[in-house]
């Protein structure tokens, strides 16, 4: 299959290349401003061109079996909702509608839904009522859409940590013997490359620079969701167990809770945009542009890693359940009082004056 992934690496770079012109010519640009401190006019374009080519090599490399059409209907009314917001800033309260929308698209035609939590609590599956069912796979499919679009705020970041849980998700479908999933996730990653090398500047510099734009973070995360979907709640056989499906988006799913609860403590709306995301912290504590992509997606790959071994092991559910919510509780004390514990270490080894903004953070932002 090696010609396959050739193929959908060049058709993704082509995309690329044309869709820059495109997205010039009708304003699919993002341009600096108090919030976004990247240089000259970017063409929003990442997404479209990744989920062009995947949409490709799927009616290429896969059947069209009922549910990759459902999908690829599902994926495109997002897709579209995502471009229209680049352009326009539609209000947030329409997107959740939409991805609510295709949330009962996905459970009454596809019957996708997250009907089973797994051994979360003991011995007994927690097996959940169709209204609970339903209430719970319409948040989590906004919940996983979300998360990776509020996670897309440095060159590299989203491409990088999507490909991290699509790696892990590839490779739990591989030991099952599930190759079909695993193969759509290995084309995903590919598909993802070409982008991830421009948004990065590398190898052709900051003139060929594009962004993921809103359709791109939409289409990763829904994808994330279904795939997530489908790998736990299969009644035959599940690749994995509900509990890894957390370790796999750990970082995301952390990183969007949080944010939330600031934002809501401080009486603003969860979803009003602002810069103290994970990757704004980093930065702001010292760190380049590209440690703090290094840092977090190493991060997101050793809790992928976790959850990947503890779902080879057999380790007991309730258990990997109770280490997630030790590592979020973690997580969140130390994003609340970043920087307080900053200060603390600072005058710990002898630094005074306030903290700085690193001057990398005036470098491209993906968002």
């Amino acid at each position: 299959m090696t010609h396959a992934f050739l193929f959908v690496f060049t058709l993704s770079f082509c995309c690329l290349f044309i869709l820059r012109k495109v997205a010039k010519r009708i304003g699919l640009v993002d341009k600096p401003n108090a919030r976004k401190h990247h240089q000259g006019i970017i063409p929003l374009i990442g997404g479209v061109s990744i989920f062009i080519t995947f949409t490709i090599s799927l009616l290429l490399f896969s059947t069209l079996e009922r549910d990759v059409v459902l999908f690829l209907c599902c994926a495109t009314i997002l897709v579209i909702t995502g471009v229209v917001d680049d352009r326009y800033d539609i209000s947030f309260k329409l997107r959740l509608v939409i991805q609510a929308g295709v949330s009962l698209a996905m459970m009454l035609i596809g019957d996708k839904s997250l009907h089973s939590l797994g051994y979360l609590m003991g011995s007994e599956a927690i097996q959940l009522s169709p209204i609970a069912s339903g209430l719970i796979t319409i948040f989590a499919v906004i919940g996983a859409i979300n998360a990776f679009n509020m996670v897309d705020g440095i060159d590299g970041l989203l491409g990088g940590l999507a490909s991290v849980t699509f790696g892990a998700l590839g490779y739990l479908f591989f030991l099952d013997g599930n190759t079909d999933l695993a193969m759509v996730c290995a084309l995903l990653v590919t598909a993802m490359l070409p982008y991830i090398l421009l948004n990065l500047g590398f190898p052709l510099g900051r003139r060929f620079k594009v962004f993921m734009g809103d359709a791109g973070s939409i289409f990763i995360g829904f994808t994330v969701i279904w795939l997530l979907i489908e790998a736990t709640q299969v009644e035959q056989s599940t690749p994995i167990r509900p509990v890894t499906a957390l370790w796999l988006i750990a970082l995301p799913l952390m990183d969007m809770a949080t944010i939330m609860v600031r934002r809501m403590r401080k009486g603003q709306s969860p979803f009003k945009p602002d810069r103290e995301h994970l990757h704004h912290i980093c930065q702001r504590i010292g760190m380049t542009s590209n440690m703090s992509l290094f840092v977090i997606c190493l991060a997101a790959s050793i809790m992928a890693g976790i959850g990947i071994w503890s779902d080879v092991m057999r380790v007991d559910e309730s258990i990997m359940f109770a280490s997630f919510l030790a590592v979020f509780a973690v997580y969140f004390v130390v994003i609340s009082y970043i920087w307080k514990i900053t200060t603390w270490v600072h005058k710990l080894f002898g630094r005074s004056g306030p903290l700085q903004m690193n001057t990398e953070e005036q470098q491209p932002i993906t968002k």
